[in-house]
């Protein structure tokens, strides 16, 4: 028996997002629509092999909602559940990038050395490609431990826009 995936699209600055729920406060993946004509249609044909996919906007509205406010700078920490397979290790890596504090970046290195693994940094990079909720689980925030830009599902010019509009927004005023 399939699960059942609700999905919507979303638009966003950054372009149009699919957006994939199991319930009304859980999200299982976003994706970049950037380069597909017709996303409905592929996405479907993919997913149906795994879910019993239905397009329903009221099971996504609470992720939607998150992540208009977080595209306005008003949201810097999600609450909606992510719902995501993956094994042990990339389950920690998962919650090592939920842990990155929002306008900041950590290397790879980084990472594997919070997580008592310093030489898994390679792996970290790994378990960073195989999110597929990005955004909600922030990997646009591993960066290369040199300061450049790392790969990103939704390219390095959206992996910028992100931390960007994360620095622009976490930036503290001083009154004197």
């Amino acid at each position: 028996m399939k699960k059942k995936l609700f999905y919507d699209i979303m638009k966003s600055p950054i372009g149009d997002l699919f957006i994939a729920c199991p319930s009304k406060n859980t999200v299982s993946m976003i994706h970049f629509l950037k380069d597909i004509n017709n996303p409905e249609d592929l996405l479907s044909k993919i997913l149906s092999l795994q879910y019993d996919l239905e397009k329903n906007p009221s099971t996504c509205e609470k992720t939607i909602k998150e992540l208009q406010k977080y595209f306005k700078g008003e949201l810097k920490r999600f609450s909606v559940e992510v719902d995501q397979p993956g094994t042990p290790f990339q389950k920690k890596v998962w919650g090592k990038l939920q842990e990155i504090p929002y306008g900041t970046t950590k290397s790879y290195q980084d990472i594997a050395r919070e997580m008592g693994q310093e030489k898994s940094s390679r792996a970290v990079g790994n378990a960073n490609n195989k999110n597929k909720i990005p955004i909600i689980i922030p990997c646009h925030r591993v960066i290369h431990k040199n300061g450049t830009l790392a790969g990103y599902a939704g390219g390095q010019s959206i992996k910028k826009y992100l931390i960007q509009l994360e620095k622009n927004n976490s930036k503290i005023s001083k009154t004197y």
